[in-house]
């Protein structure tokens, strides 16, 4: 039901171009994963160049997370357990986000976008913290710009197969996930133990 709304959506915003494409992902109960794919498909036709078709998915991607932001920014936990729902977001994930925001601090703002369950939740807590939005937004920007050419880029590639990106891609991205936390907690290992050096 959600996914012919989505897509029933996505084909009525497409009148629209680019903006079409932003507008559609600044919805963060649109499904990026599906809409997408789609945007490739369009490339496919010939209705949209790949690089702005790609750079229409970023920015959409930056503008989705900032609604939640704001949501988390401005009006706090209370707010967003209530609300949250509206944006297909349970409470365990915004625990869960919470956690992850508490123990690596706001390079999840980039890490938290490849970790499934966390990747929508995970701008609540970086508003709730008052995370300086540039930098929000440009960790954001930075980790939402190669899931979107790789979803865009395969939806063109398979053309009227594009519904089986999804499939896909979500066998690479958890590992593509936890390859990324791995680095992530070396390098804060090594910082740690670099500063207790430092004291001694």
């Amino acid at each position: 039901m959600l996914e012919t709304v989505v897509l029933s959506l996505a084909e009525a915003l497409k009148q629209l171009s680019y903006f079409g494409v932003v507008l559609a992902l600044t919805f963060e109960f649109v499904p990026a994963e599906l809409v997408l794919p789609l945007v490739g498909y369009w490339v496919y036709q010939g209705d949209m160049n790949l690089y702005l078709a790609i750079l229409a998915g970023t920015v959409g991607g930056v503008c989705g997370p900032l609604t939640l932001y704001a949501l988390g920014r401005y009006g706090g936990r209370p707010l967003v357990l209530k609300y949250g729902k509206y944006f297909l977001i349970k409470e365990k994930e915004i625990d869960a986000a919470d956690r992850f925001f508490e123990k690596y601090g706001a390079g999840v703002a980039f890490l938290g976008r490849f970790i499934p369950g966390v990747r929508t939740a995970i701008s609540l807590p970086c508003g709730m913290a008052k995370m300086n939005v540039w930098l929000f937004s440009i960790y954001t920007f930075v980790a939402m710009l190669p899931v979107t050419a790789i979803y865009v880029y395969l939806g063109y590639k398979l053309g009227p197969k594009w519904e089986e990106v999804g499939s896909i891609v979500s066998q690479y991205m958890q590992p593509i996930g936890i390859g990324l936390l791995l680095i992530v907690i070396i390098f804060f290992l090594f910082k740690y133990a670099k500063k207790k050096k430092q004291t001694i």
